[in-house]
């Protein structure tokens, strides 16, 4: 005989998975902020990132000499897995697992930059070399985060990991760091340091890769927003999280 736990749990799940179709047309937000992001070691100074503003990555620079309209072309240097310390939590990730994160990711941002930019491998006056880096990356527990995103939070509570990381219990997260030089002289444009966290949403409730996979395709909208802003670009479309 099964637990009345386990006959309770059986019949949230599917009272989730029956509630999804009504629920997804309320609209919702695939990924959100984290509150805090750890510092890898990938960046060469952390001292100089200052707190990130409500459009900004959790911590920022920006170089006040940096010329971005003069750039035109792109060296897009493959991702970096950097796993960092023993406690990593990407270092518990499958390497195959975390070859596709960091291929996928590479992806992202290529196809989103090559709208804009002109991509090569060779350096020169009007081209920037971007580096980013995978730190963390966690997926998803499909169940209970099915559980939790359709069932009011009165019945289901996730606690204080949300309230302290930003990121919705059970989701998927994923951290990153990302350095912006001039490919001729090495100059540091931009670095920044960021968390995303799956939301309630319902979208990708069957995937427990799908919140650091909407985390991607957000940074690399976001990337290429924030560089049509800075060349004082037409149509800069803001990315929905």
């Amino acid at each position: 005989m099964r637990s009345r736990y386990t006959r309770r749990s059986g019949w949230l799940a599917a009272a989730g998975v029956a509630l999804l179709p009504a629920l997804c047309l309320l609209g919702c937000s695939d990924t959100q902020h984290a509150r805090r992001a750890a510092q890898s070691g990938f960046l060469d100074d952390y001292s100089i990132l200052r707190k990130g503003e409500k459009e900004e990555a959790l911590l920022i620079y920006r170089n006040p000499r940096a010329d971005w309209k003069k750039y035109t072309k792109v060296i897009l240097e493959p991702v970096t897995l950097w796993v960092g310390s023993k406690g990593s939590q990407l270092r518990e990730v499958d390497p195959k697992e975390r070859r596709r994160l960091g291929n996928l990711l590479w992806s992202k941002l290529d196809e989103s930059l090559r709208k804009d930019y002109e991509m090569t491998s060779l350096p020169g006056l009007e081209v920037m070399r971007i580096h980013v880096a995978l730190t963390e990356a966690t997926e998803s527990d499909v169940t209970l985060d099915t559980v939790t995103t359709a069932i009011p939070p009165t019945i289901v509570l996730t606690g204080p990991k949300e309230l302290a990381t930003g990121v919705a219990g059970f989701a998927g997260s994923a951290s990153g760091e990302i350095k912006i030089m001039d490919a001729a002289t090495g100059e540091l444009l931009a670095a920044a340091v960021d968390r995303r966290g799956g939301t309630k949403s319902l979208g990708g409730v069957s995937d427990s890769w799908n919140d650091v996979e909407q985390a991607f395709r957000y940074w690399a909208e976001k990337i290429r927003w924030r560089l049509c802003q800075d060349r004082s670009g037409a149509g800069c479309a803001e990315p929905t999280p």
